[in-house]
């Protein structure tokens, strides 16, 4: 009985940790593609002033930031003011069109992963 218990506990131990991959934060969708010309300029902007810190919206140097509940207009104000290792971005160096641009291919990026 004992030894039935121990083999029932190891199989249960087994199987659940099979469930966590190392592949978890993958998306299950497959890449995102933009599918129109705003959302590849969001993408373009995105990657040359983002990527190196939030790879592609995952947590790297940076946080996660594809997967935030909050509004656009708080990160929009993230973008302009910084905080903590999150440098400001003036006027000059990302427009508001394109901070716009960015938040819109960050929001198409979440829906495409399912959130």
């Amino acid at each position: 009985m004992k030894a039935q218990r121990m083999l029932l506990g190891a199989l249960l131990i087994a199987a659940l940790a099979s469930c966590a991959g190392a592949r978890r934060s993958e998306p299950v969708a497959g890449p995102f593609r933009p599918m129109d010309a705003a959302l590849e300029r969001g993408e373009a902007l995105f990657d040359r002033h983002c990527n190196k810190c939030h790879v592609n919206g995952e947590a790297a140097l940076g946080p996660a930031i594809n997967d935030k509940p909050f509004p656009k207009f708080l990160m929009h104000l993230q973008v302009r003011v910084g905080m903590g290792a999150m440098p400001s971005f003036k006027d000059d160096e990302i427009s508001d069109e394109e901070v716009r641009l960015i938040l819109d291919y960050l929001k198409a990026l979440k829906r495409h992963r399912g959130g």
